[in-house]
């Protein structure tokens, strides 16, 4: 009760300091562009998650980490933003301190997950062009689900330190309970290297080398690569290359901010301005909807099966698995082989 209770007076005290001078459209657009983004979170994620399991084209290794990162996406827009939600509109927290745990808790869940799933989509996709003919080994269905199950474990390690060190409390200025950078230096460039820059370097190096592959296939840069890679097959890759662009540019921003507060948190605080830091939290929250937008747009594959699953709705269909004309979707979709020296470059859907 002691620490409940220690929160809400600290909390209490700072919150009217920080938002009372604010004009009443900002609570006004905050809220509204959280609401938009909570409705497209569910709603694109969940047809993520249906059209993977009404597609037997779709069900792939490489789709279980595309259905992680939707689960990902999904666990803020049901508890936290909510939460969030409540706090623009009551203009402070009043849920108390288990929910404000809970809520920062199940934040970290996401984002630390988010962008773990990314980096597993990206080595999967390295391993298939790269080293296909160990892929199949690699990525069998039994040792995909492990890595996924491996991907959640080492999320939950990572999020847990932050309960014993005090990082989960409300932020006024975001409304939101979150992590907070001030608390510990050390702690905070720690955060911010294992969790996003030295993933965001794996998934580079692993798109890196991928583009460098396709581009000397387009090119035939190299004399024994023989056959052509489609615009199509192209196309495939381009829509989780773009997730991953779309994550970075969406959460550079706090973590930039969180580097320049625990350089020195006593000087760097009053230089960033309010605007700035809200804009950087309410952008990366804008992100955890963005993922099944991209999937639509630039895969065929998807945008097939939610159009599939919009009409189903209608009929009361949408959890029975579309087995239709699947032989003669296979043999428009097979993958192009692309021959090399030293093994065979495969590309394939999504």
């Amino acid at each position: 009760m002691s620490t409940n209770g220690s929160f809400m007076n600290n909390n209490s005290q700072t919150q009217p300091d920080l938002t009372s001078d604010r004009p009443p459209w900002v609570a006004t657009t905050l809220g509204s562009f959280l609401i938009f983004t909570i409705v497209v979170d569910i709603l694109g994620n969940l047809l993520v998650i249906v059209s993977v399991y009404r597609n037997k084209k779709l069900r792939n290794a490489g789709n279980i980490f595309v259905v992680s990162l939707a689960i990902a996406d999904l666990v803020v827009a049901i508890y936290p933003y909510p939460l969030v939600l409540t706090s623009i509109f009551h203009n402070g927290w009043n849920l108390g301190y288990a929910h404000c745990q809970i809520s920062g808790f199940l934040m970290g869940i996401s984002v630390i997950g988010s962008i773990f799933n990314i980096m597993g989509i990206a080595i999967n996709r390295y391993c298939y062009i790269c080293h296909s003919l160990k892929y199949d080994k690699l990525y069998s269905d039994k040792n995909s689900l492990c890595y996924v199950i491996l991907i959640w474990v080492l999320t939950v390690i990572a999020i847990v330190p932050n309960l014993f060190v005090g990082s989960l409390q409300y932020d006024a200025r975001v409304y939101s309970c979150t992590f907070m950078q001030s608390v510990s230096s050390v702690y905070t460039i720690a955060i911010v290297f294992f969790h996003f820059i030295l993933p965001i370097m794996i998934v580079t190096y692993c798109y890196m080398r991928i583009w460098i592959l396709v581009i000397q296939v387009r090119k035939r840069v190299k004399p024994e690569i023989r056959p052509k890679l489609s615009s199509h097959d192209v196309r495939n890759f381009v829509t989780m290359f773009v997730v991953f662009v779309l994550f970075a540019v969406c959460w550079a921003p706090l973590n930039f901010i969180g580097l320049a507060v625990a350089v020195n948190s006593g000087k760097k605080v009053p230089r960033i301005p309010e605007w700035l830091f809200v804009a950087s939290y309410f952008m990366a929250y804008f992100n955890s909807c963005l993922n099944a937008i991209i999937y639509g747009l630039l895969n065929q594959n998807f945008r097939r099966e939610y159009k599939r699953i919009i009409i189903s709705v209608c009929t009361a269909r949408i959890f029975f698995i579309d087995s239709s004309n699947e032989a003669g979707e296979r043999i428009k979709s097979k993958p192009s082989n692309v021959m090399t020296n030293n093994n065979q470059v495969k590309v394939d859907s999504v």
